[in-house]
């Protein structure tokens, strides 16, 4: 018995081969081209499940692309097994672009590579504060390239 203890498996709870994925509050908003939801995973005995999995299944269930599903806010219940959080279904990806803060599209979509070395872009930084208004934008463009 104590060996069944130090080894943090129960015997008698048998690990489930997958979470359930329960959808409650569903809601079309019109004015913002998104479904939004409240979701409610099932996972006994499991760690959370991660939020691109998480795209992946509401992505089947509601018959669109995984890229257009913005998960967030999840909490799991005290004790485990059960997490339950927001979703958002856009329309299309201009929708979600054009309506979701900038923090979570940075948290989901495809990273860009940043341009120039740090030297290159802290000089350029320091040159934008000397200057006022709309020539900040156009130093974005380096004199050396020849721009």
């Amino acid at each position: 018995r104590s060996s069944d203890l130090s080894s943090g498996i129960n015997a008698e709870w048998p690990l489930r081969p997958g979470a359930t994925i329960r959808t409650r509050k569903f809601f079309t908003n019109r004015i913002l081209n998104r479904r939004q939801m409240v979701v409610d995973v099932i996972h006994p005995g499991k760690p959370n499940m991660s939020k691109n999995d998480l795209k992946e299944k509401l992505a089947t269930m509601y018959r669109t692309t995984a890229d257009v599903i913005m998960p967030f806010g999840f909490k799991t219940d005290f004790g485990g097994g059960r997490s339950t959080g927001f979703a958002l279904i856009y329309d299309n990806l201009d929708a979600l672009k054009k309506v979701e803060p900038s923090f979570r599209l940075k948290r989901f979509l495809a990273k860009e590579d940043k341009k120039g070395g740090r030297r290159q872009r802290k000089e350029l930084k320091n040159r934008k504060k000397k200057v006022k208004g709309k020539k900040k934008t156009e130093m974005g463009s380096c004199k050396r390239n020849g721009k």
